[in-house]
């Protein structure tokens, strides 16, 4: 087994183990929330699972630094050194977790000179692994059997209607005033950014735009997946998203894009992108 191989197999079984304790948690309800200084919500699943995979991450990769949202975070001094680390997020979807929709994921990426090289997401309530290295193909798990994704080819890149990922939580004006009224939309609503990127990567949506606070553990790894699936992640001016290059870890509002033949700069309106 190759070094990268071994750094794959070690995600999936994580996250699947991870998935299944914040499973075990949301069907029981045995969980309490609490507020974040940002005045986002954070639960004790979210924290047990932090726990849970950082803890073996550190046994099995003493060497490589890790970077979590439930985590403290490194100085910028110490972590722009980094070559090689972990960047996971333990529950992407919190939300959603807290609001029973089943619509919630975790993420573990690998990030090798700032740019994620290994992305692995797990959805629990559906026991599907999606998962990518970069080079070689993303790919889907599930009780149904492996499959390679890509993204949804159109047949009319320029005139078919768009199925565009939506959030459950969100206004939709935040999203479709960002668009132009020239081409007809079809809303698919979904929970977390991370498993929108992986509809989008198997051909059930086309595009996602995030509008609003996102770290850099919401797109690292699904920025693997889509990528090795056809598609990308980029922020509003259409450039791509940057990991560990700035003291912040957030990320601008950025889009999910499907088929890369539709000619998308005609799709969102480029406005001023929120940078850090």
């Amino acid at each position: 087994m190759s070094r990268t191989e071994n750094y794959l197999k070690a995600a999936q079984d994580i996250a699947k183990e991870a998935g299944a304790l914040v499973h075990q948690l949301y069907d029981s309800q045995a969980f309490s929330t609490h507020e974040k200084a940002d005045e986002s919500p954070v639960t004790s699943a979210d924290l047990a699972a932090n726990d849970l995979i950082v803890g073996r991450l550190t046994t099995r990769f003493p060497e490589i630094p890790i970077l979590s949202e439930e985590s403290g975070h490194r100085s910028f001094d110490e972590r722009q050194n980094w070559k090689r680390y972990w960047l996971i997020d333990p529950i992407d979807g919190t939300q959603e977790f807290i609001a029973r929709s089943g619509d919630f994921a975790v993420n573990i990426a690998m990030v090798v000179d700032n740019q994620p090289q290994i992305g692995v997401i797990y959805w629990p309530a559906g026991d599907v692994l999606y998962y990518a290295v970069r080079g070689e193909g993303a790919f889907k798990e599930s009780i149904a059997g492996r499959e390679k994704l890509q993204v949804r080819q159109l047949q009319d890149p320029v005139n078919d209607p768009l199925i565009i990922a939506i959030s459950r939580r969100q206004p939709r004006e935040r999203v479709l005033q960002r668009m132009y009224e020239t081409r007809e939309l079809q809303p698919y609503p979904a929970g977390s950014c991370s498993l929108k990127a992986c509809f989008i990567a198997e051909g059930k949506a086309d595009c996602f735009l995030r509008v609003g606070p996102t770290g850099e553990w919401d797109t690292a790894a699904a920025e693997v997946i889509v990528g090795e699936a056809g598609g990308s992640i980029v922020n509003e001016h259409f450039d791509a998203i940057t990991y560990n290059q700035t003291k912040s870890l957030l990320n601008p509002n950025f889009m999910v894009l499907g088929d890369p033949r539709v000619p998308w700069k005609d799709v969102f309106i480029q406005r001023p992108a929120q940078f850090r």
